[in-house]
């Protein structure tokens, strides 16, 4: 699950090798969207699906799609946080934090 980094990396200053320490790669563990406090919840009609959400996602459980039935940002709500990370990101600031209560659960 975690992987330590077997290339060094190099500071450009010193020339200095480090590692870079364990990193989560797959989220196979309990479901952690159970404690969230607030959601994402997006404006469609403003997202130009630039992607900046889902580049920036800590536990990358955003999927956009740009055309068809199922058009949208997609979260995986067994999984997102809500730390609000994606909304300030959002260069067009269509991501709005909204408390867990008032949004359905889907």
């Amino acid at each position: 699950m975690q992987m330590q980094q077997k290339k060094p990396a190099t500071d450009c200053k010193n020339t200095k090798k480090y590692y870079v320490g364990p990193v989560a790669t797959e989220f196979v563990a309990t479901k952690t969207g159970i404690w969230r406090i607030e959601r994402p919840d997006v404006v469609i009609e403003n997202c130009i699906f630039c992607g900046t959400c889902r580049k920036h996602c800590p536990t990358d459980v955003i999927t956009m799609e740009k055309e068809g039935e199922n058009r949208g940002v997609h979260f995986d709500w067994d999984y997102c946080k809500g730390c609000g990370i994606c909304a300030n990101v959002c260069p067009k600031k269509c991501i709005n934090m909204i408390q867990e209560g008032s949004a359905c659960n889907l």
